[in-house]
C-alpha cells in the first residue's frame, strides 16, 4: 500500500490542499487592518464560527489518539470519553452564559484584558504570559507532531531534512494567515473541520466495505462490540474513568482552555454582537458531541478490523489509525488520512498563531493604547507574527532532538498545569469585590536595604501564580499514596486553580472607600 502511495502523490494532495486555504487567506484578507487580524472586524458570521471551532477543538492529537485508546487498557478506555463530552457540554453553556456576556460587555480583543481592569496589572501580565507560554507548547507539540509524519512518508524519501519539514510546515501557515489573521482563519478552519470529518467517516466506510457490512450493520457492530461501554460507575474514585471525574473534569477543562484561553475565545468575539456569539456556541458544542462519537465508532472499528483480519494492535495505540490507514486499506484512504491529519493539526496551530500574536501585541505591546498609525500598527504586528513562527520553529527542532517521547509528553503535559492560576485569577476577579496587595516592600526591612531596588519589592501575584502548578504537580505526585489510590487526573485544574484563590485571598483587602462611593443613597 505505501508503494502505491507515493512522497510525490502525498504531497502534491497537500500542494492542492494549501493552494486552497492561500486562496481563500486572499480572498478573505485583502482589507484586513488590526481590527480585521484580531477580531474580524466584530462581522463573523456565527454558524461559520462554530463549524470551524470543531476542528479548532479536535486537534491533531485527538484525530490519532481517540480512536487508539478506545481498546486500550486505562482512561478512556472503550467510549469513557463521551463522559468527558458530556462534561463539555456544561462547560460550554457556563461560558456561553457566565463569561461571553462579561467580555462582550467590556468590549474585550484580548479576554485578558479583564484582569487589567479588575485586579491590577501584575495579574493581567500574569495570566497573558500563562497563555503565552501553554499555547505555546501545545501548538509546537501539535505541529511536531505532523512534521513526524510528513518526515517519515513525503519529505524523508525525497532527501528533504527534518528542519526543512518543519520551515515547510509553519511557512504555510505564516502565508495563508499573516494577512487576515481571524478573518481569514474562520474561514480555514470551517474547510479544515469539513476535511478531518470527511476523513473520519470516509474510513468508517472504508472498514465497513473491508468488513462487507452497511451502515445498520456497522452501528450494530460496534454497539454488541467489547467496546461499546460508555459509563463507568463500578470502580469508585480511584478508577480513571470514573463518571463524576471525569464528567467534572470535562466541564473544567472547557471553561479553562476555551472560556478562558485568548485562541479559542478570539474567534467568538469575532461574532457580530453576543447573541450570534451564543449561538456558536451552543451550536458548535451540539456538532462536537456528534463529532466525538465519529471518533470512537472508529476506533471501535480499527480494533474489530484489525481482530478480523489478523493485524497485531501497535505497544503504542497511537499508531493504529495511521498503521491501517496508510497500509491495509485503498490508496484513496490514506490520502484522505493524511488530508485528515493535516487538517486537524493545522485547524488549532493556525489559530494559535493568530492568538499569540493577538495577545503579545495587545497585552505587552498595548496596541489599544498606543498612539501609533495604523500602518505602524500593522508592521509590529507582522514582525511579531513572524517572531512566533520562528520559535514554533525552533521549539519544534527542540522537541526533535530530545527524542524522548516520554520526556516531550511532560512537557506537554506540564503546559496544562499553567491554565490552573487562570482559574484561580478569573474566579477571584468574577466571584469576589476584593483587591490585591500585589506587592511586598522589604526596604523598610534592614537585612534587605542593601539589595537592589529591583528585588526590594516582591510582586506576590507572581510568587502565588508561579507557587500554585508547582504545588499541584506535587500533590498530584503522590496522591494515590496518601488519599488511599486516588488520582486528580483532570481534575489537577481545580486544585491547581483552587490553591491560586487561596492565595490571593491572603493578599487581599476590601476597598471600604469604593464600596461606600459606589453606594449612594437617591435623593427624595
Amino acid at each position: 500500500m505505501i508503494q502505491q502511495l507515493t512522497p510525490y502523490t502525498i504531497l502534491g494532495v497537500i500542494a492542492l490542499y494549501f493552494l486552497v486555504l492561500i486562496a481563500i487567506s486572499y480572498y478573505t484578507g485583502k482589507k484586513a487592518n488590526n481590527e480585521g487580524f484580531f477580531i474580524g472586524n466584530r462581522q463573523s458570521p456565527w454558524i461559520i464560527v462554530a463549524i470551524g471551532m470543531v476542528g479548532a477543538t479536535l486537534s491533531g492529537v485527538t484525530f490519532i489518539s481517540v480512536p487508539g485508546k478506545v481498546g486500550a487498557e486505562g482512561v478512556n478506555q472503550d467510549f469513557a470519553y463521551m463522559q468527558l463530552v458530556f462534561g463539555y457540554l456544561l462547560g460550554y453553556l457556563v461560558i456561553a452564559t457566565i463569561l461571553m456576556p462579561l467580555y462582550y460587555r467590556l468590549k474585550l480583543t484580548s479576554i485578558y484584558s479583564f484582569l487589567d481592569q479588575r485586579l491590577g496589572k501584575s495579574a493581567y501580565k500574569m495570566g497573558a504570559a500563562f497563555f503565552l507560554l501553554s499555547r505555546t507548547i501545545q501548538a509546537a507539540f501539535r505541529l511536531y507532531l505532523v512534521a513526524i509524519v510528513l518526515d517519515k512518508f513525503v519529505m524523508e524519501p525525497l532527501g528533504i531534512p527534518f528542519w526543512g519539514t518543519v520551515m515547510a510546515t509553519i511557512g504555510l501557515i505564516w502565508v495563508y494567515t499573516f494577512r487576515g489573521g481571524i478573518k481569514t482563519i474562520i474561514w480555514t478552519d470551517t474547510l479544515q473541520t469539513v476535511c478531518m470529518i470527511t476523513a473520519v467517516t470516509l474510513t468508517i466506510f472504508s472498514i465497513g466495505n473491508a468488513l462487507d457490512a452497511n451502515i445498520g450493520e456497522i452501528v450494530d457492530m460496534v454497539h454488541k462490540s467489547e467496546y461499546a461501554q460508555v459509563f463507568f460507575f463500578e470502580g469508585g474514585w480511584s478508577d480513571p474513568n470514573n463518571f463524576f471525574k471525569q464528567f467534572i473534569s470535562g466541564a473544567l477543562i472547557t471553561i479553562v482552555m476555551t472560556g478562558l484561553d485568548q485562541d479559542m475565545m478570539q474567534k467568538n468575539l469575532s461574532c457580530k454582537n453576543i447573541w450570534d456569539a451564543q449561538k456558536n456556541m451552543l451550536t458548535f458544542s451540539i456538532i462536537l458531541v456528534f463529532a466525538n462519537l465519529l471518533f470512537l465508532c472508529l476506533g471501535a472499528l480499527l480494533y474489530i478490523y484489525a481482530s478480523n483480519v489478523g493485524l497485531e494492535i501497535p505497544v503504542t495505540t497511537d499508531e493504529l489509525f495511521p498503521m491501517i490507514a496508510l497500509q491495509n486499506l485503498s490508496p484513496a484512504v490514506g490520502i484522505i488520512f493524511i488530508l485528515g491529519l493535516i487538517a486537524a493539526a493545522y485547524s488549532s496551530a493556525d489559530s494559535a498563531l493568530t492568538a499569540l500574536t493577538t495577545s503579545f501585541c495587545v497585552d505587552f505591546l498595548n496596541f489599544e493604547k498606543i498612539a501609533r498609525s495604523e500602518e505602524e500598527k500593522q508592521g509590529i504586528r507582522l514582525r511579531v507574527h513572524i517572531g512566533f513562527s520562528f520559535f514554533l520553529f525552533l521549539l519544534i527542532l527542540v522537541f526533535r532532538s530530545l527524542n524522548n517521547e516520554a520526556v516531550i509528553n511532560q512537557i506537554f503535559i506540564a503546559a496544562g498545569y499553567t491554565y490552573g492560576p487562570l482559574l484561580g485569577l478569573f474566579c477571584f476577579g468574577m466571584f469576589t469585590n476584593l483587591k490585591l496587595r500585589e506587592y511586598l516592600d522589604l526596604s523598610n526591612y534592614q537585612i534587605t536595604s542593601k539589595l537592589p531596588p529591583a528585588l526590594q519589592k516582591i510582586n506576590l501575584v507572581a510568587v502565588i501564580c508561579l507557587l500554585s502548578p508547582i504545588l499541584s504537580f506535587i500533590v498530584d505526585k503522590y496522591s494515590s499514596e496518601v488519599l488511599y489510590g486516588f488520582q486528580f487526573g483532570f481534575l489537577i485544574i481545580a486544585l491547581n486553580g483552587l490553591i491560586t484563590f487561596v492565595g490571593l485571598l491572603w493578599i487581599s483587602y476590601r476597598d471600604y472607600e469604593e464600596q461606600l462611593e459606589a453606594y449612594e443613597p437617591s435623593e427624595q
